[in-house]
């Protein structure tokens, strides 16, 4: 895998550097009939839950030409689907069955205004009866696809 050090170093001498192919993937899937503003909530916090459990899937802190410091992102880009609500609710039960890294979003959490009542909305309910607004997975690319079979790419 190319390394940050070797992008940096080929972008200093003008050497090309072979893009970069991860092995594994970062995906959220969505419910098609979210509003924008929804679509856009559900994923900030899906992703949060996968960037606080996997320091894996986080890159270096970042920093300007003026040396001012920025918080590290991502290492790779995150790919968002789309999906009806039985796609989510079969993407949910293949992700656990390969006990694959997964934070999850649920139509109550809409209702509700700080973390504590938000986890207490998902206990609240049995795994097969969430109502899913959205799902986030990682994992080796070749399961994440498998998990996310039936979905579309987020236009």
């Amino acid at each position: 895998m190319t390394t940050t050090a070797t992008m940096t170093a080929a972008m200093t001498t003008g050497d090309t550097v072979p893009p970069v192919r991860f092995d594994t993937k970062i995906a959220v899937l969505l419910r098609e009939d979210l509003e924008t503003w929804q679509r856009l909530n559900v994923t900030a916090f899906l992703v949060s839950g996968l960037g606080s459990e996997l320091p894996e899937v986080i890159g270096e802190p970042y920093a300007d030409a003026d040396g001012t410091p920025y918080l590290p992102m991502f290492r790779q880009p995150v790919l968002v689907f789309e999906g009806p609500k039985e796609t989510l609710t079969t993407a949910h039960a293949r992700a656990l069955s390969r006990a694959l890294p997964r934070a999850v979003f649920t139509t109550e959490l809409f209702s509700t205004g700080n973390d504590r009542d938000n986890r207490a909305a998902v206990r609240a309910v049995g795994t097969g009866g969430l109502d899913l607004a959205g799902l986030a997975v990682y994992g080796p690319r070749n399961a994440v696809d498998k998990v996310l079979k039936g979905a579309r790419m987020h236009p």
